[in-house]
């Protein structure tokens, strides 16, 4: 159940339906984003437009979006899944992700407001990492690398960073070992974030560039065994 969400009274056909939907589309994308719903989990659509507060006719034009976002699978006669993400999708994500986030380390400004925020992702992810804390440390890790896109001053990058969240979710998902995932990255984000603060923004792009190049194949390995004999 989706909690404290009210996306309005809904009328079949009344004028802002539209903006229901998206706003019923971006909650369902943020609890993928968060972790709440997991790949292949199935999204029962009656119970799932009462929590909304909309109507199962915009339910069902927010899942069309989220298709189209690949976040979501439509089965014919089965209702609506989410979506389990395939290595080419993997493989892309990280390709996107080297050419964004390696560009706006190297370009970034001295005392930008995302370096503060890198920080706090760091900081939030070693405190985690005391209490054997492995979701909160992948949600540290989301936000570190959250904040190192808006080092690029994009509105246009950050909403597609949201996507891109949500869909690493799902493949993280897949994989029912947070600590393989995320230990090895937890000191390279604070080597990065040293780079940056001391102005060395072309050493912390390369040492970015590594790290996103050894995330991309630990997450391949590890989702080729999750799925093998699948």
């Amino acid at each position: 159940m989706v909690s404290g969400v009210s996306v309005g009274a809904e009328a079949g056909g009344e004028p802002g339906s539209h903006s229901r939907a998206l706003d019923a589309a971006a909650e369902i994308r943020a609890r993928i984003s968060r972790g709440e719903l997991a790949p292949g989990e199935r999204v029962p659509e009656a119970k799932l437009a009462e929590s909304l507060g909309v109507s199962r006719n915009t339910l069902r034009e927010a899942f069309r979006a989220l298709s189209e976002e690949g976040l979501i699978t439509q089965i014919p006669n089965r209702g609506a899944c989410v979506a389990i993400p395939n290595i080419n999708t993997i493989i892309d994500i990280y390709r996107v992700r080297r050419l964004i986030e390696c560009q706006a380390v190297a370009e970034a400004m001295p005392r930008h407001p995302a370096i503060a925020r890198m920080r706090r992702a760091v900081e939030a992810a070693l405190e985690a990492r005391d209490h054997d804390d492995w979701p909160s440390i992948a949600t540290s890790n989301i936000e570190f690398h959250r904040a190192i896109f808006e080092l690029a001053d994009s509105a246009r990058l950050n909403r597609m960073y949201t996507q891109l969240t949500s869909e690493l979710r799902l493949a993280f998902g897949l994989i029912d070992d947070p600590a393989y995932l995320h230990a090895p990255f937890l000191e390279r984000n604070e080597r990065i974030l040293e780079l940056l603060e001391s102005g060395a923004t072309d050493k912390a792009s390369a040492a970015l560039r590594d790290y996103l190049l050894l995330a991309e194949r630990i997450l391949l390995a590890g989702y080729e065994r999750a799925t093998a004999g699948v």
